[in-house]
């Protein structure tokens, strides 16, 4: 964890930097203790730092919510982007750009709260639908709710190209970004926004963490113990939903995140979950930040959305996960 924090300590200053403007880190430093330029001010405090802070907190989030799904199904490719999570939050926002568009209500300085709002009311929608159908017998079997968040993932993506190619040309441009992953809310405020759902569902994910050890034996185990199984598992669920469907308000639809770095800190550390969840949050935000910092730099001063450099790295994992397995 130590070492965590010091690259992203570390990362945090050349993320600063990165861009087609380059800030000297002597200017940095003296933007941050208040002795900088009108332009560094704005450049830095403005844009720049808020732009940070999200990636940071939507890379804690996404990995934490993949942690979870993973110990809860005890499967290593369970995602919220591959099980139809982020979908659904994805479907839910396009509706509220859809329908709302130019209009007050959409435009207004509440907009940015109703967002997550909204999000986490499509990926509650599609857990719903993933959990339902994959009961069998009133008990989750773990292969049904794989492959019925499969499906679901589908139907929701096919939704929102239904709804995206109904949209004018710049609103469907605006979307297609805003899917393909990209840390679009560059403001203080939204960042004010996301705060509350990291900052409450992360340490409740740790306090969780034991139930999620158990989980990771089996239900018998579980049972004997005096664990109600269902209840532990819905809990955890709803907070790995809310955990996605809240960063993927901010950050758009960023897949694979969740699955290749909870994988990678239990090859560092191990399966105990008390200390697999804190690691991912810091390994999961260091992750974004690194991969928004370089598609900041790779072709200045267009920028390459974070989600496909993201992809980029968790597809091929992905497929190495499932060659491995079979």
């Amino acid at each position: 964890m130590v070492l965590f924090f010091i690259l992203i300590i570390a990362l945090v200053l050349v993320s600063i930097n990165a861009g087609y403007i380059h800030i000297p880190f002597s200017d940095v430093y003296a933007t941050l203790t208040g002795n900088g330029t009108a332009a560094n001010q704005l450049t830095i405090l403005q844009f720049r730092l808020p732009r940070i802070v999200i990636a940071l907190l939507v890379g804690a989030g996404i990995a934490v919510s993949g942690a979870i799904l993973q110990g809860v199904t005890k499967n290593p490719i369970a995602d919220p982007g591959i099980l139809g999570i982020n979908a659904g939050a994805g479907l839910a926002v396009v509706l509220y750009m859809f329908f709302l568009q130019g209009s007050a209500f959409f435009s207004g300085p509440l907009s940015i709260f109703i967002m997550p709002l909204t999000a986490l009311a499509g990926a509650f929608l599609a857990a719903i639908f993933i959990y339902f159908f994959s009961m069998k017998n009133r008990t989750v079997t773990i292969t049904r709710l794989l492959l019925v968040g499969i499906g679901v993932n589908a139907a929701f993506n096919a939704g929102l190209i239904i709804f995206q190619m109904k949209m004018e040309p710049a609103d469907f441009t605006a979307a297609l970004v805003w899917i393909s992953g990209s840390i679009w809310g560059t403001n203080w405020t939204y960042v004010l926004a996301l705060c509350p759902w990291i900052f409450i569902f992360i340490p409740l994910a740790i306090y969780k963490s034991n139930y999620l050890n158990i989980l990771n034996l089996n239900d018998s185990v579980g049972i004997g113990l005096g664990m109600r199984i269902e209840r532990e598992r819905r809990i955890l669920l709803c907070i790995a939903v809310i955990l996605a469907g809240t960063c993927v308000a901010v950050g758009g639809g960023i897949t694979f995140l969740g699955l290749i770095i909870p994988q990678i800190v239990r090859r560092l550390i191990g399966a105990n979950h008390k200390r697999l969840i804190p690691l991912t949050a810091l390994a999961g935000a260091l992750f974004l930040l690194l991969a928004d910092t370089l598609g900041r730099m790779f072709m200045a001063p267009a920028e390459i959305p974070v989600g496909l450099i993201v992809s980029l790295i968790g597809a091929p994992y992905f497929m190495y996960l499932l060659i491995k397995g079979r």
